[in-house]
């Protein structure tokens, strides 16, 4: 079967760091696929470029086959993309941000107007229907930017720390969604610091440490017989036993 998102050899420099070195990842149909890994460890850049935001230096990236880069057309109507520090047309209410990106999407006007209802009602967004983007807090941002990623109705997920700065009873909102998603046949490439949410929504789960893959399979596989977290403080943590510790703290 064609995976959901394959990367392949992707590589980006910025200056002299080399951000992202030549990862291979492939996310399987039906997945809910985590990716973990320390602040600048690349997992941005890696899904930045896997869904046509950034351009790599190398590698390609395919999502059901099409490649991004050369059939971008095919590649992005499959996909609902929601990264990090996404940028919304600020002076629109919710409602108006979902009816101009759906029309651009290529929707109708009906069916915009009734997945924007639903959307907004799903996501607890509706009482503030009327309010500006510009004024939305950050966990309403987050959750409007989860919705435009719905909005087409796409095979496949890709979500940068989807749950920063969101409530735990919208948390649990958006997990009900995304399982349902995964369940109904969908994709879904979750990006989060957060181990306990990966272990509780993931099946397979890659880590990236320094640019590169430092374990990838399924949950199980990767984490053994220990928690997802001790694993990975495993595979990245520093190795320094030094004491790190704040002198003037200490009694």
């Amino acid at each position: 079967m064609t995976p959901a998102l394959d990367i392949s050899g992707l590589t980006k420099r910025f200056g002299d760091n080399l951000a992202v070195d030549a990862i291979d990842l492939s996310v399987p149909q039906g997945s809910f696929f985590g990716l973990v890994g320390q602040n600048g460890a690349g997992k941005t850049t890696t899904l930045s470029m896997a869904v046509g935001l950034l351009r790599p230096d190398g590698g390609s990236a395919r999502i059901f086959g099409a490649d991004v880069w050369s059939d971008p057309e095919q590649a992005k109507a499959a996909v609902g993309v929601l990264p990090d520090g996404l940028a919304m047309p600020e002076r629109l209410t919710g409602r108006e941000a979902l009816t101009f990106l759906g029309l651009l999407r290529g929707l109708s006007k009906d069916v915009v107007a009734r997945r924007a209802g639903e959307l907004l009602s799903v996501l607890e967004l509706d009482d503030a229907e009327k309010t500006l983007v510009i004024e939305y807090s950050t966990g309403m941002r987050k959750k409007i930017g989860l919705a435009t990623a719905l909005l087409h109705a796409p095979r496949l997920l890709v979500l940068d720390e989807p749950f920063e700065a969101v409530d735990p009873v919208s948390a649990a909102t958006i997990k009900t969604i995304l399982r349902g998603f995964v369940a109904g046949g969908g994709s879904i490439v979750l990006s989060s610091h957060v181990m306990a949410l990966v272990e509780q929504l993931c099946d397979r789960v890659a880590v990236i440490d320094k640019g590169r893959v430092a374990a990838v399979g399924t949950l199980d596989e990767v984490r053994g017989e220990r928690s997802l977290e001790d694993t990975f403080v495993e595979l990245v943590g520093d190795q320094d036993d030094g004491i790190k510790e704040l002198s003037w703290l200490s009694r």
